[in-house]
């Protein structure tokens, strides 16, 4: 009798553990919340991610949301993130991310955390009726570089990380909050220092201007002149390499709008420029 209340007593324990560390999950006007959910391992670390989708059938778009803070900063939960409920509220599966940070983990890890997203999207695209043809990016500050980057570079020359290795890296478009764009000429570029490279390669080849080309993804630019943190040229300069390229991109100018984040009028403008590259996706803002 006392070994089976032992084993009981172990098996309720497992079970508490066990529903303490599952991703949490909510129902809230038809939107399901997730938190904490692992889409990529690292040795032996998980990546967690927050998603939220309608509840209903699909297939929907899917949005990816990369948070800011110089690759040394910010979470999946603040710092220029959406709004996983708005967006799933605008019919889409929306996913923000948190990525290693480089005081932790040197570039480019965060930027194969993004990839492994990306695969994460494609291989669960069945279980959370995602249309795969319809994977796009956003990105705010460094997280703007991160997604532009992947629009231009796609997977580089760094090997695939954190699982899902069978599955592509392919997705339809990204938005660029704030962005950076060459890494050499930004102040705090210098974050970027992968062990063992020889520094000015290793940041040309971090920026997305050095790689538009005939693949380059659809690509919405949105910054400010007054931008204190990534000067303005960047961006002007972006947009002329990518008109140059004939690569399909808009370029959003604002003159007074400071280090953007996902605003109103960035949701807007985002919401446009999805409709614009794959067509209808659902509800829009009031």
């Amino acid at each position: 009798m006392k070994t089976v209340l032992l084993l009981l007593t172990l098996l309720t324990g497992a079970l508490a553990a066990l529903a303490q560390t599952a991703p949490k999950a909510t129902t809230n006007a038809n939107v399901i919340v997730k938190r904490d959910v692992v889409y990529g391992r690292v040795l032996g670390a998980g990546l967690l991610a927050d998603l939220a989708h309608p509840d209903d059938a699909g297939p929907f778009p899917a949005i990816v949301s990369v948070h800011g803070g110089r690759w040394v900063a910010g979470s999946k939960t603040e710092t220029g993130v959406i709004n996983i409920e708005q967006w799933a509220g605008f019919g889409f599966f929306a996913m923000s991310i948190d990525y290693r940070l480089i005081g932790g983990t040197p570039a480019p890890a965060c930027y194969q955390d993004l990839l492994c997203a990306i695969r994460w999207v494609h291989a669960h695209a069945d279980e959370y009726h995602i249309d795969p043809k319809r994977i796009f990016l956003i990105g705010q500050s460094a997280g703007g570089h991160l997604v532009s980057l992947a629009a231009t570079l796609g997977e580089g020359p760094w090997p695939r990380t954190g699982g899902w290795t069978n599955q592509p890296c392919d997705f339809r478009g990204a938005i660029s909050v704030s962005g950076a764009y060459d890494v050499r000429r930004l102040d705090w570029g210098n974050g970027w220092t992968p062990p063992g490279e020889e520094f000015i390669a290793a940041r040309d080849l971090a920026s997305p201007i050095n790689h538009i080309n005939g693949s380059t993804k659809p690509l919405l630019i949105l910054h400010s002149d007054n931008d204190r943190s990534i000067p303005i040229v960047q961006a002007v300069n972006m947009s002329a390499a990518l008109d140059k390229a004939g690569a399909r991109h808009r370029f959003v100018h604002y003159t007074d709008k400071g280090h953007l984040v996902v605003t109103p009028d960035v949701i807007k403008e985002s919401l446009a420029f999805i409709e614009e590259v794959a067509g209808p996706v659902g509800k829009t803002p009031r």
